[in-house]
């Protein structure tokens, strides 16, 4: 299997992938659902961390690199984290990190940002877990413009579910023009479409051969 179908059983065997019928908020009909709350041990967010890696280490390039990997939080923390040690422990790649905080300190080092100093002209690649209306990436975009002169050069998410925005296109879509500086948007896995099938029977047949968690 390729890294994206074993993400793909992965997240089934952590119960954060589910087939079935569902609504999203939006009101479109899905023949799966994606709960990211549902990874809560060590083992799969060292999993987890190394599917972002594979994912970063394959498509890092294409936009001229980054310069920081930024997780916004809260998901995004862990998994930038996780990434970070990850493409250096499997790639002998080392990314500075650093991810946001929700409100300002004023004591201390203060400021919103933790981890890698941000500098004039730095490309950012950001991790987040999943797109659907895009608020975390929106809110990192209006940070950064208060923080230095940088692109945001690439977005890295588990799943592309999509999903529309307010416009009439997707929200990946809307953020890249909101953007306008060529930002590329990468999935570990994209929507499964006419391989839905297939994907859930492999995904049984392989969560079938470990009864162990990951």
């Amino acid at each position: 299997m390729t890294y994206q179908e074993e993400f793909i059983v992965f997240m089934v065997r952590s119960g954060v992938l589910t087939f079935g019928d569902f609504t999203t908020k939006s009101g479109r009909k899905t023949p799966y659902f994606i709960n990211t709350g549902n990874y809560k041990t060590g083992a799969q967010a060292d999993a987890l961390g190394s599917y972002y890696a594979a994912c970063i280490h394959e498509h890092l390039g294409e936009a001229g690199g980054a310069d920081v990997l930024f997780g916004p939080a809260y998901k995004g923390i862990p998994l930038v984290v996780s990434a970070a040690a990850s493409l250096y422990r499997n790639y002998h790649e080392d990314y500075p990190y650093a991810f946001n905080r929700k409100e300002k300190k004023d004591h201390g080092e203060g400021g919103n940002l933790v981890g890698a100093k941000i500098r004039e002209g730095d490309r950012i690649a950001i991790v987040e877990d999943v797109v659907t209306a895009g608020t975390a990436v929106r809110e990192s975009i209006e940070l950064f413009k208060s923080v230095a002169d940088v692109k945001m050069a690439y977005l890295f998410v588990s799943v592309d579910r999509m999903e529309r925005g307010t416009k009439q296109c997707s929200t990946l879509d809307e953020l890249r023009e909101m953007i306008r500086a060529g930002l590329v948007a990468k999935p570990i896995a994209r929507r499964f479409r006419r391989q839905e099938a297939r994907l859930e029977r492999l995904v049984w047949k392989r969560a079938g051969e470990s009864s162990g968690r990951p």
